[in-house]
């Protein structure tokens, strides 16, 4: 099961974070935080040119007893982390990236809305329910 998912902004603000269970938020929170720094060191030392620019999955970035965490970073330097229970074997590589996939989308169409001023929380309900459900279906 996905028990969080993160959308950090790229001067490494949190700008979404949704946890599957509230007792465990801050311990979440602290893991999701954590990645970063793993992030950063991908994204400086990963350079090299793909055919659309670079690749936008990280793949794994931390294992723990716990938690698998992945990453993911957008052109624009919006970084995804999500957070798996360890206990799930059946997430497959395909499907954290399309879980990625989709998050990125629902991203774009939330930052779309005129409403919106770019580098701030998303506060959008529509936006919530939809990364939810993205959590618990996966």
């Amino acid at each position: 099961m996905c028990a969080c998912v993160a959308i950090i902004g790229k001067d490494n603000a949190p700008l979404y974070i949704a946890t599957a269970n509230a007792d465990k938020e801050i311990e979440l929170q602290y893991q999701v935080h954590a990645s970063l720094d793993v992030i950063d060191e991908r994204c400086a030392t990963s350079q090299k040119p793909t055919a659309d620019g670079r690749e936008l999955y990280l793949g794994s970035l931390i294992s723990t007893e716990l938690y698998k965490i992945y990453g993911y970073v957008t052109n624009t330097k919006i970084k995804f982390v999500i957070v798996i229970d360890s206990s799930n074997t059946s997430f497959r590589e395909n499907e954290v990236r399309a879980m990625f996939r989709n998050l990125h989308n629902l991203y774009t169409d939330a930052v779309c809305n005129p409403f919106y001023t770019p580098g701030e929380p998303l506060t959008s309900k529509s936006f919530d329910r939809s990364v939810r459900s993205v959590i618990t279906s996966n």
